[in-house]
């Protein structure tokens, strides 16, 4: 391509609304336009990095057996009411009437849709497994859409669903897939990490899930892993073990203390001179299951943190939220002094996993301005639950007690789910097994953020400078910037430029009247992999043309002849 006669434009001002680099980098070099709140328009060269991303997919995919589709974005409401889905996404999904006032949705994922389309066409266990795939665009009403492509209202994904007969067929299908996943993005160039997640409102708890994270300090994921053992997880879903612990284990009794005015850990623990693992957090939640709601009392180490959706997991509720300070006052909690112990309001009580309950530990008195000191959760406190509640934490064991974790920040740019027969039965779905019995097919799902993988590579993959694209997904492999004012220089130019095409070498050929500074801070700004650069005064000093390496800095001489060859060198690595 001929920037002379191109589309493109850059841009030396950071936008005011660009928070993080992928952001900032990709509107200054021209990859796409911002047309709304959270809504991008892809210019030429970010969608031939889109492009390049989906055929990656689309290879990886097709070889691991999948069938490729397009279902419509706009998908009939009366589905998503047979899933029970249509009031449950709430104001994220983008709901509309058509001229018959029928409801209708902008797809912010299509279960239900494949759902459809598989009822109407599989009836036999002989037809399966089958797993179909689309990478199409999705929508999803977000109330703060942020950084660019990485949170967008708008944005192209890879969905894909299998279907299976029993556990065994969708435990194979979704390793297979897992293996595609790895091979797409060690392809696409990218540091990235498959970690144990948690399914969320996708699927039922016991079921596997996955998430594959690329590597980015800006990354909105907190990623817990152990170089020793192998272990990763997202921090949502992580399970260690707190180091070694100084537990007060000598026998007392309870004690009333008075501490006015002390109504956190730190304050009633300096006060006490004891350290915060042998105090106890209480923090009270309300748990919704259909219609029944229920108060918990969940009841940590002091310098422990909640994981909410551990605890909602664990209650499988529908909703889970903490109790309002309102809420607190009329059941009977005394905000800052809640503790277990002689406890008159009414709640489930769970116990952090990590709390020893041979131990004795200061808590609440459930009084104002007073705790108690050696209360023992095995002798004080009469009926309780037991459960691994805690957020994971650096320096932590893994469950092996073989490795220290450590915290890495990621991106999330795939997600693997089984999803078991959650949306067949639902809605409905059934074939005939083996026996000629009516049965529910198991669900896989499989997604992919097709565009926030490119922006994932722009998050990983730069400098001070710009871009530094890994060589899979730059836009072209070449910038080749031709400084020169001889009409014969500029031939041989041209024709260099027609051979490299010629060899099927993607290049952009910077034959813009401009002068070298303005070129090669728009070379490096977009970043492509490899710069050609024809200096006629250099040229006519050596005869050799000079190829820069964007990454490394490296600096090459060639002579005319030898360009071609040269950049396919380069270029297979």
């Amino acid at each position: 391509m001929k920037l002379s006669t191109g589309f493109w434009q850059t841009y030396k001002e950071v936008p005011a609304d660009a928070e993080i680099p992928s952001h900032q980098l990709m509107v200054r070099a021209g990859l796409i336009h911002k047309m709304g709140s959270g809504l991008y328009s892809y210019l030429p060269f970010g969608y031939r990095s889109i492009r390049k991303v989906e055929q990656i997919i689309r290879e990886e995919l097709d070889k691991a057996g999948c069938h490729e589709i397009l279902m419509s974005m706009v998908t009939p409401g009366e589905l998503w009411q047979e899933s029970g889905r249509w009031d449950a996404m709430g104001d994220q999904m983008l709901k509309v009437k058509d001229k018959g006032g029928r409801d209708l949705c902008l797809s912010p994922t299509n279960e239900e849709a494949v759902t459809d389309i598989f009822r109407k066409t599989i009836k036999s266990y002989k037809n399966l497994p089958v797993t179909l795939y689309q990478i199409n665009t999705k929508f999803r009403d977000e109330l703060r859409p942020r950084f660019g492509l990485m949170r967008g209202r708008e944005f192209t994904m890879k969905d894909g669903y299998s279907f299976h007969i029993d556990k065994d067929s969708l435990d194979e299908v979704y390793d297979r897939i897992f293996k595609a996943y790895e091979a797409i993005f060690t392809r696409a160039g990218l540091e990235f990490s498959a970690v144990e997640a948690d399914a969320g409102a996708m699927a039922d708890s016991d079921q596997k899930t996955h998430e594959f994270q690329v590597i980015a300090n800006t990354g909105e994921d907190e990623v817990i892993y152990c170089n020793e053992t192998g272990y990763a997880a997202n921090i949502e879903k992580a399970q260690t073990k707190r180091g070694k612990l100084q537990f007060d284990l000598s026998a007392s009794e309870v004690t009333r203390v008075e501490t006015p005015n002390m109504g956190t850990i730190e304050s009633v623990c300096d006060f006490l001179k004891v350290p915060k693992e042998q105090s106890i957090k209480s923090l009270v939640y309300k748990s919704t299951i259909g219609d029944e709601e229920e108060t918990v009392l969940v009841l940590l180490l002091g310098d422990d943190s909640l994981n909410e959706i551990k605890l909602n997991a664990f209650l499988k509720a529908d909703n889970l939220r903490p109790a309002t300070d309102s809420e607190m006052l009329s059941e009977g909690f005394t905000k800052g002094y809640i503790g277990p112990h002689k406890l008159s309001a009414k709640a489930k009580i769970i116990f952090d996993s990590a709390v020893n309950l041979d131990a004795y530990y200061c808590a609440g008195a459930n009084e104002e301005n007073a705790h108690y000191k050696g209360i023992n959760p095995k002798r004080d406190v009469e009926s309780f639950e037991v459960a691994d509640l805690r957020l994971a934490m650096k320096g932590d064991l893994t469950l092996d007690e073989k490795g220290v974790v450590d915290i890495r920040r990621g991106i999330e740019v795939g997600h693997i789910f089984q999803l078991g027969d959650k949306y067949t039965k639902a809605m409905g779905t059934t074939v005939l097994d083996s026996n000629g019995k009516a049965m529910n097919p198991l669900m896989g799902c499989y997604g992919i953020g097709v565009t926030r993988v490119v922006a994932a590579a722009v998050e990983q993959h730069h400098d001070d400078k710009g871009i530094v694209w890994p060589m899979a997904l730059a836009p072209y492999h070449v910038y080749f910037a031709e400084i020169t004012k001889s009409a014969e220089n500029k031939e041989l130019a041209e024709k260099i430029y027609n051979e490299i095409l010629e060899a099927n070498i993607e290049v952009v050929f910077d034959d813009r009247k401009a002068g070298p500074g303005f070129k090669f801070k728009d070379a490096d700004l977009l970043g492509l992999p490899l710069q050609l650069v024809f200096g006629e005064r250099d040229f006519k000093k050596d005869g050799m043309l000079e190829i820069r390496i964007r990454k490394t800095g490296e600096s090459l001489k060639v002579k005319p002849e030898d360009v071609v060859s040269k950049l396919q060198e380069l270029i297979k690595g």
